[in-house]
């Protein structure tokens, strides 16, 4: 009788307990093209305490050999309806495991592919995040008060896509971002975008050409823009990745090879001096 009686209460202590968190990957493979279960699960991404405007995880994932002396963070999904960004975010965290000796050793990766997860997912996928802001226009760039909220006025003619926010990293996204920049004090920020299939870049150091099939298309900076906050403000070179289409990753094939000149890039610019004279985020 007790042992029946314990036996029910367990079993509706346990129904009635809350589930625990599930991983990103059922409702990344649902949504993101060229994104397989196998592949979201061997990223193995790790849930971050960050939390997006509607309480969705942050995930990230570190690749980080122990004797690693460049740190580079690769962001995915800034903007919600450019799917192909996480997806490419995805494919380089397996190509970055992959990475044959010595650049295997010498970098600290750390991949967020999806910083807007509230846009991403909604349906259908909107560029701003939950409170209706642009995160690539809530950094906190000198005279953000100013000049951004005239940027948007004049130039945007208050396009609702590109609204700044009420204050720089005024969004738990942005501020997470801004954190995570302090904390890792990257060497080198690669930033993946779409759909305008070009390559810009912003800051110290001479750009990459090309990376696969895009070329170098340096379009300006932006009020609260990362390029503007990374590159141009705190020193730290930002290397904006504008896919060709936003609903579509590149072949597979075609990704890699922009991973390969990735490397070639660093390998030929990052060097060792410039690594000791490269600027920190305070």
């Amino acid at each position: 009788m007790h042992h029946s009686l314990f036996a029910a209460l367990a079993t509706l202590l346990l129904l009635s307990a809350p589930a625990q968190a599930a991983g990103p990957c059922e409702a990344f493979v649902r949504k993101l093209p060229n994104v397989k279960r196998s592949l979201c699960e061997a990223a193995r991404l790790e849930a971050t305490p960050a939390r997006s405007v509607r309480g969705q995880t942050l995930w990230k994932r570190d690749i980080q050999p122990d004797d690693a002396r460049l740190r580079v963070l690769v962001l995915g999904a800034i903007h919600g309806d450019e799917l192909s960004s996480a997806s490419v975010a995805l494919h380089w965290i397996q190509l970055a495991e992959q990475t044959p000796a010595p650049w295997s050793q010498a970098i600290h990766w750390r991949f967020v592919p999806a910083l807007n997860p509230d846009g991403l997912l909604s349906t259908p996928p909107q560029r701003v995040n939950a409170n209706g802001v642009d995160l690539n226009r809530n950094f906190p760039t000198p005279n953000w008060e100013r000049d951004a909220k005239v940027y948007w006025e004049k130039r945007t003619h208050k396009d609702p896509r590109r609204w700044p926010g009420p204050k720089p990293l005024s969004e738990p996204e942005s501020a997470f971002l801004h954190n995570e920049m302090q904390r890792f004090k990257p060497n080198l920020i690669v930033s993946i975008h779409a759909p305008y299939g070009v390559l810009d870049f912003d800051g110290p150091s001479v750009p990459p050409s090309r990376l696969g099939r895009l070329y170098l298309d340096q379009v300006g900076i932006f009020p609260g823009s990362l390029g503007n906050y990374g590159g141009v403000h705190k020193g730290v070179p930002v290397v904006t990745i504008e896919l060709p289409n936003s609903t579509r990753t590149p072949l597979d094939a075609e990704m890699r090879q922009m991973w390969l000149d990735l490397m070639r890039w660093m390998s030929e610019r990052m060097t060792a001096a410039e690594l000791q004279q490269a600027p920190r985020v305070p």
